[in-house]
């Protein structure tokens, strides 16, 4: 009998395919003694040849896909399967203790993490958790069950898991991963945005339910809906096949729209623009039409590795980007990290309150020799196309003056080097924070562009987190209050001539979208997959009539009644 799962519509699309399955707990064997040592120890040899057999494969693939930086990661893997300290010292514990292989690689992979997350070094302090993949990997083949590495699927399947970072979903290998469905989540937490930037289809909060799937059982996945079907019989599989080619007929129709301009009946122009999170996401932009980055999340680029990227790798990366654009205009986001975003070899210190503390711009004023890093790089970039420098997290005019003063001061230093650099960069601010929003008068003299930043701006009008499940009935973008926020922003600017983009979630949302031209918004930043469905419905707007509609909008007491007024004005 078919079980039917209700979560939150991350990302749109149909999956169909058997459930891979993430694991989210080390597994803890009990203590057992081995009837036969010696035939233990060669069951544990054989394990340790199947793990890296796996992470040798694993790291060519990667190589191959990624590229060399990220292989790394299973080259540190493959080196800690050859340390003899471990590996001798677990098969001393078999032979010597008489225990089962399970129990002593537990056992002893323990005892090396804790004496090395205690060690002065931070590099043998990240060597911990390359101890800790590369047991667990070995313990999957003791116990003769599939790896749960994102970089060891090999068949079609549709990913379970609790939850999946930035870095989990960048690795996902699109030929093979249908979507993914997540216990946890919300249509802005980090992997619904990664999904769709992606084109994945993907369903997350779904609930514990979802974690009583099984590996191997067949999934159909109604992203558009939210809504996971498990163990579907034959009736519902074909019904669902049909709606998933009608959907990707759908997508080639839209796909004649690629090179078209975004104008509305009466021919009012917007811009159409993506937000990416790293160069592999390019591809995507090219093929949607985007007639502009809208936002380069650049802390992407600091995240699952090491140590921080250098200003050459950086220069490199943003290069890239701008030369693919080929003239048109980017956006880059200066480092937004905290909240739910970690830079672990920072060691930065823990708050009681990431999201209200020393995050994104804040956290950058704070390590200058960080941000002049990055300024840097933007700006010996800029020579390669349209750059536009966006700072984030703004509360107060002093931050964005010390940031401007600093980027100054770092293009005033690289001319002094020889370096040539752009004369038409422009300088932006994200609207996130309710002061920034209610204070863009004071900001507008100060830049040549807003961005409204709208998964952070709705969570603090509303003080609700938006990770948070409990309350996520507060993250209301169609809401009075938001929508009045929004056209503060925009009519602040037109004052001072500067022009507002939003890069926020909303500014893909089809219920948001008349809303927003309405209110005179004039770049829509969204994720790749999201630009033509767009095009489509803004060449099917009057944006006299949507102008009406936003006023009327505005006047209004509650998200509903203003998404009732638009279902009722669009039809």
């Amino acid at each position: 009998m078919t079980t039917t799962i209700q979560g939150i519509a991350a990302s749109p699309g149909i999956a169909i395919g058997p459930a891979y399955i993430i694991a989210t707990e080390r597994y803890v064997p009990p203590a057992e003694q081995a009837n036969r040592p010696q035939e233990e120890v060669e069951r544990f040899r054989q394990a340790v040849a199947k793990a890296a057999a796996e992470l040798e494969q694993i790291r060519q693939a990667t190589l191959e896909r990624m590229g060399e930086e990220k292989a790394e990661i299973f080259e540190a893997h493959l080196l800690v399967l050859e340390d003899p300290d471990l590996i001798e010292a677990i098969e001393e514990q078999i032979a010597g203790e008489g225990l089962k292989a399970e129990y002593a690689l537990h056992q002893t992979a323990q005892s090396f993490v804790e004496t090395l997350r205690d060690m002065d070094n931070e590099l043998l302090r990240e060597r911990a958790a390359d101890v800790e993949d590369v047991a667990g990997r070995i313990m999957d083949a003791l116990r003769g069950r599939q790896g749960s590495s994102l970089a060891s699927i090999t068949q079609p399947c549709v990913i379970v898991a609790d939850d999946l970072t930035p870095s989990d979903t960048a690795q996902l290998d699109l030929n093979l991963v249908q979507g993914f469905v997540t216990r946890v989540g919300s249509r802005t937490s980090h992997s619904a945005i990664m999904a769709r930037s992606l084109g994945v289809p993907a369903v997350v909060g779904a609930g514990t339910q979802v974690m009583e799937i099984t590996a191997g059982e067949e999934l159909i996945v109604h992203a558009g809906e939210g809504r996971i079907l498990v163990g579907p019989d034959a009736e519902e599989r074909a019904r669902y096949v049909r709606e998933r080619e009608q959907y990707v007929a759908r997508q080639r129709e839209l796909a004649r729209l690629k090179d078209e301009p975004t104008v509305t009946l009466d021919e009012h122009r917007v811009e159409l623009a993506a937000n990416i999170g790293n160069v592999e996401d390019m591809q995507q932009v090219l093929d949607n039409g985007a007639e502009a980055i809208g936002l380069f999340r650049t802390e992407f680029l600091y995240m699952g590795r090491a140590s921080l990227p250098s200003e050459e790798e950086q220069y490199q990366q943003y290069k890239y980007v701008l030369e693919k654009m080929d003239g048109k205009p980017v956006v880059i986001r200066t480092l937004d990290i905290g909240g739910d975003k970690e830079l672990p070899y920072m060691e930065l210190p823990e708050e009681d309150n990431p999201f209200l503390g020393q995050r994104a711009l804040r956290l950058c004023l704070a390590h200058p020799e960080l941000f002049r890093t990055q300024l840097r790089a933007l700006l010996r970039a800029s020579k390669h196309g349209q750059l536009k420098i966006m700072f984030p997290m703004i509360a107060v005019l002093s931050e964005l003056l010390e940031a401007k003063r600093i980027l100054q001061e770092e293009k005033e230093r690289l001319l002094g080097e020889g370096e040539a650099i752009s004369e038409s960069i422009e300088i932006g601010m994200m609207i996130e924070v309710p002061a920034a929003a209610l204070g863009a008068a004071i900001f507008a003299p100060h830049v040549d562009f807003f961005s409204i930043g709208t998964n952070d701006l709705i969570q603090y009008t509303m003080a609700a987190d938006r990770m948070n499940e409990q309350v996520s009935y507060l993250y209301q973008p169609c809401h009075p209050t938001v929508l009045r926020l929004v056209k503060l922003v925009i009519d602040a600017a037109a004052g001072h001539g500067r022009w507002v983009g939003m890069c926020g979630e909303m500014a893909g949302d089809e219920r948001a979208i008349p809303l927003l031209l309405g209110l005179g918004l004039h770049e829509f930043s969204m994720s790749a997959a999201a630009i033509l469905p767009a095009r489509g419905q803004l060449a099917e707007l009057n944006y006299a009539s949507c102008q009406e509609w936003a006023q009327e909008a505005l006047g209004l007491s509650s998200e509903q009644e203003v998404l009732d007024l638009v279902a009722a004005r669009l039809n």
